[in-house]
């Protein structure tokens, strides 16, 4: 913003316009990139959450919360209107409801149990460490299972998302005929039959090579 004030005497309001636009863009493809990332990202709310605290965790796939973390979709209070994706994805998360508008209209704050309520966050811990261990469980129990099968569920639950039911159907049937085929339901099914945790290569394995 500093340097797009510097240049307001040396170019007209149109050609700041389009700077301007630039930049929000930009912006919003950080947030965008980790909705788009193949791996599930999990939020971790503890403190304050605000403006592009808000952005941020309505671009990740889950979102777990202390008691003490305070939200606010701050923006119409000091002046704008929020321009990096709360505006558009904070409704698919928990609806367009009256609240939500309500939230965004006034920049009030709201709690943990507020935003556990309308389904911001998935749940509510006593104290930090509680909230560490559950984000940290929830990445285990995720990671133990195929990154093929992960990355194709968030592939599919985004698309479905935007997309109508019948869109989706077809989505997913275009994902299956060639993921399905992979390595990964033999390794569990082996796995299973000898009672094992069953392993997978890395997700990049052709490229990287390793395990998980």
């Amino acid at each position: 913003f500093g340097a797009m004030a510097a240049e307001k005497g040396k170019t007209d309001f149109a050609r700041r316009a389009m700077q301007m636009r630039a930049m929000i863009l930009e912006l919003q493809e950080a947030f965008t990139a980790i909705e788009a990332c193949p791996q599930p990202v999990i939020a971790a709310i503890d403190g304050f959450c605000i403006g592009g605290g808000i952005d941020l965790i309505t671009a990740t796939d889950i979102r777990l919360a202390s008691q003490s973390a305070v939200f606010s979709i701050k923006e119409a209070a000091v002046g704008l209107a929020a321009d990096v994706g709360t505006l558009q994805r904070l409704p698919k998360v928990v609806g367009h409801g009256s609240r939500v508008r309500e939230l965004a209209f006034t920049g009030d704050n709201f709690s943990a149990a507020d935003a556990l309520e309308i389904g911001l966050v998935s749940r509510v811990a006593a104290d930090t460490p509680a909230l560490m261990a559950d984000a940290f469980g929830v990445a285990s129990r995720i990671a133990a299972n195929s990154p093929i099968a992960v990355a194709g569920t968030k592939a599919t639950l985004n698309y479905a998302r935007d997309h109508s039911v019948a869109d989706g159907l077809q989505q997913i049937a275009q994902w299956n005929m060639a993921m399905i085929q992979g390595q990964d339901i033999p390794n569990v099914a082996q796995a299973m039959a000898k009672k094992e945790q069953p392993t997978f290569d890395d997700l990049y394995a052709p490229i990287l090579g390793g395990k998980q």
